[in-house]
Parts: structure tokens; sequence; C-alpha cells
């Protein structure tokens, strides 16, 4: 069993190797660090949604998210000597954008316990190269992480993550396990029609980053009767060389393409497409809006969608339960998918 300190000290050491904020680096942390920027350009060629620019924010937000702040914060809110006997822990891992199961790994890890990794097609280079260059800052993690190649075995509990269509097949094949499937959720956004530029053009990283793959990324608004989006769209302005990728401008011609057929009605600012729709989840290229004119109502609305909802953003984060613009791709240590303590779970087996 790994002594807690080491696993916490490990990755706050892994954290600041990765904002290059350690005061020294090794010979071996420098090699382990070589070895991750190779699997960046493999991940690239295999899957080009994965760019340079939305691994490196992954990478960044992985970094805050395992600071010494966060790391206390994570270490007062659990018992994390609970666990005397580590149990292999499987992690199905979705691969819509990079790195997306870090948490998961981390959460495993802390706790004590053994993880074993199915990784998602998408996304196959990441997560091993970065296992690296942990076991090479803390070699006793080494026999505590392994990924499997075809199918998996040999676990004692599963944490799954994907589709609506894939949750229920987890649940049913998974069943006899210990078990914690997530299925898909989307973030909105509350608009009052208050926001400055400024403070658009910062909803627009929770709308583009990840070309909206994200389950935190925002897939609706929900804006005041009679909204004016001219304003929000020369915010948006930033983001239009979004049309320089293909896949992501392939995506919008389609969707384009099909609504004029149909005659649907539409907003198109050349690069984004926004239609009234009660979907929360919108196509790659599309953003999706609902109109209110009482909040208390659309307090109520969107309580009673909380299951579709992954993360709410607001002005300021003046709404209940709301991040502020911005931040919804920058979640701290104890903000966990779903609203699924996953901690606790692993604590529990």
């Amino acid at each position: 069993m790994i002594l807690l300190a080491k696993r916490l000290n490990a990755f706050e050491r892994l954290g600041q190797v990765l904002k290059n904020d350690a005061k020294s680096i090794t010979s071996s942390e420098n090699e382990a660090l070589l070895a991750f920027q190779s699997a960046k350009q493999k991940a690239k060629s295999k899957n080009t949604w994965f760019t340079d620019d939305n691994i490196t924010l992954m990478v960044e937000n992985i970094a805050a998210m395992i600071s010494t702040e966060q790391l206390e914060k994570f270490s007062e809110a659990y018992e994390l000597e609970k666990i005397t006997k580590p149990k292999t822990v499987a992690v199905i891992m979705a691969g819509n954008i990079p790195l997306v199961g870090f948490h998961d790994f981390f959460v495993v890890l802390t706790t004590g316990h053994k993880f074993l990794g199915k990784l998602s097609s998408d996304d196959l280079y990441l997560l091993p190269a970065l296992a690296d260059v942990l076991i090479t800052i803390e070699p006793e993690f080494k026999p505590y992480i392994a990924f499997a190649e075809g199918t998996i075995a040999g676990f004692d509990a599963v944490i799954a993550t994907g589709s609506n269509n894939t949750a229920r097949y987890f649940n049913y094949y998974f069943g006899k396990y210990p078990h914690l499937i997530r299925a898909n959720r989307n973030g909105v956004a509350v608009i009052d029609g208050t926001e400055t530029k400024e403070e658009l053009q910062v909803l627009g990283l929770d709308v583009f980053s990840y070309f909206g793959l994200g389950c935190r990324n925002i897939s609706t608004l929900f804006v005041p009767d009679g909204y004016d989006f001219k304003p929000m769209f020369e915010a948006f302005e930033m983001f239009n060389d979004l049309n320089n990728h293909s896949k992501y401008f392939n995506n919008y011609e389609y969707n384009k393409a099909i609504w004029l057929v149909n005659g649907d009605v539409h907003f198109d600012n050349g690069f984004m497409l926004l239609k009234k729709a009660a979907e929360f989840s919108s196509p790659v290229s599309v953003l999706h809006y609902q109109t209110y004119n009482d909040t208390k109502m659309l307090q109520e609305l969107l309580t009673d969608n909380a299951e579709k909802i992954q993360c709410i953003v607001s002005r300021k984060a003046h709404w209940t339960n709301s991040y502020a613009f911005g931040k919804a791709q920058s979640p701290t240590i104890l903000d966990y998918a779903d609203g699924i303590d996953s901690t606790t779970f692993l604590l529990e087996l």
C-alpha cells in the first residue's frame, strides 16, 4: 500500500512538472515529459479534434486541478487512508476531449486502489504517457496502473462514461459489480441581457473550447424574451478561426444545408448556427437557445432537467449553483461529473 503522503505528493509534483513550476526537473522526469510530448503528436495524428490548443488547455486545467491548494482541499474532505486492501477499479473512458478521464485516474489512485483503464480509440496515447510521468515521479505507482487491450477483465468495480446508449449497455454488462455509470450531459448558460462584450467573449470559451465536444461545453442558452443576439455574435467573432478546422467547418456546412433545405428558422454568424430548440444537446457548430420571462419558472425547468445538465454558467455566477463565464472547462478537484462523488464511491468499496 502506497502511503497517502506519497500518493498526494506525487500528484502535486506532477502538476508542478506539467506547468513547468517545479524547482528542478530530473533527467528521468525530463525523459518522461519528452515521451509525453511525443504522445501528443500521436494523439493529434490519430484524432484531428485533438489540436495543440485543446491538448494544452486540458493539461493546464489538470495542472491547476492538482495544485497544492486543491490537493489540500481534497485531502481535508475525505478519509483517504480508509482503504487498507486495494481493489482493482476498471475505468471505461470516453474520448470526446483530450485526457477526459484524468479525474477518474486521480481519484482511483489517491484513494489507494489500483487503476485499470480501458481507453477510447479516440484517445489512446495521452493518459498512458501521463501515467508514465507519474510513475517516474513515484515508482511505487507502477503496479497500481494498467491499461487493458481488448476485453477488460480482472476488476472489482467499474467507473464508466459514455453516451446514453452505451450507458444502458454498461449498466447491463457491469450490473453485478459495484459501478458508477455516467451518461451524456451538457452545459447550459443563463443570460440575463446585461452582459458586456467582454463577458460574452469569455462565455465563448465555454461554448467553443474543444470545439464544443465536452460535456461541460455550453450547448444551450437561456435568454430573456426578445433578447437581441447581435452583441453576442459580435463578441463571438473572435472565435471565427474555427472555420479553419476542416471537421468543424464540415459540420457547420452540413447542419446549415439541412436547415436551409428544411426551412428551419435559425441564426448564422458564418461559423456557428443558433436555433431555438428544447433539446439540451446540440451538434458540433450548433448552439441551441430557449427563452424565459420568469426566473422562478426557469429555475423549475433547470431543476426538472438536472439529469441532463452537467453545469450551469451565468454572469458573475449569479445563478444558483452556477459557474462564472469562462469557468465551465476549469472544474476544481471537488467538482464531480454528473454530480456523483466518485471519491466516496471508491472509499466505500
